[in-house]
């Protein structure tokens, strides 16, 4: 899997969630994660979560860390459980510094604030992740919580770069666990 951290801002506003969009703005063609810093104002019309356009929850953050990874020949139960891999790898990570974070399914918690935002979809191609970390929580909808507001992280982009070289490895590994392995009939 290929990794990229782009060092400009991009506002995330949900029509990143498309299949190609790695490959069209960045020339990353096959599995890949990117990831960057922005705004996020998802409206309710470009929502890919039907349980937040139900519940009238549009997401907003002042500042955040995003993640895009598009992955190909995965069905979306397999991408759903990569999605939760990125999770506890960015758990893992934020533990490694000292914070104590609670996962729940997709959603990292601190103190009881919402750190993370993130689904898996799957398109005509491939399945597609996005999950996005305040890096400041003012502003946020809910009780946010953010990398460098509350929890006093600066080095956003060193950060992200060893999220994407960990969840790369692990899925590399997995794919390679897979093939390793003799079949067995009985």
């Amino acid at each position: 899997m290929k990794t990229k951290y782009i060092n400009k801002e991009i506002k995330y506003i949900g029509s990143q969630l498309a299949p190609h969009w790695i490959y069209k703005n960045f020339k990353i063609q096959g599995d890949a994660i990117v990831a960057f810093k922005g705004k996020c104002k998802v409206d309710l019309n470009e929502m890919v979560d039907i349980e937040d356009v139900i519940n009238n929850e549009p997401i907003y953050s002042k500042l955040m860390l995003s993640f895009i990874s598009e992955q190909f020949g995965v069905g979306l139960t397999e991408g759903v459980l990569r999605q939760r891999l990125l999770m506890s790898i960015i758990k893992e990570l934020l533990e490694e510094r000292g914070i104590f974070v609670i996962r729940k399914g997709d959603d990292l918690m601190i103190d009881g604030k919402k750190l993370s935002v993130s689904i898996a979809t799957k398109s005509i191609t491939s399945v597609l992740i996005h999950t996005g970390l305040n890096i400041l929580s003012e502003g946020a909808p809910v009780k946010a919580s953010g990398l460098t507001s509350e929890l006093g992280i600066e080095d956003i982009e060193n950060f992200a770069k060893e999220v994407m070289k960990r969840y790369a490895a692990e899925i590399d590994d997995i794919k390679s666990a897979a093939t390793k392995v003799r079949g067995v009939i009985e």
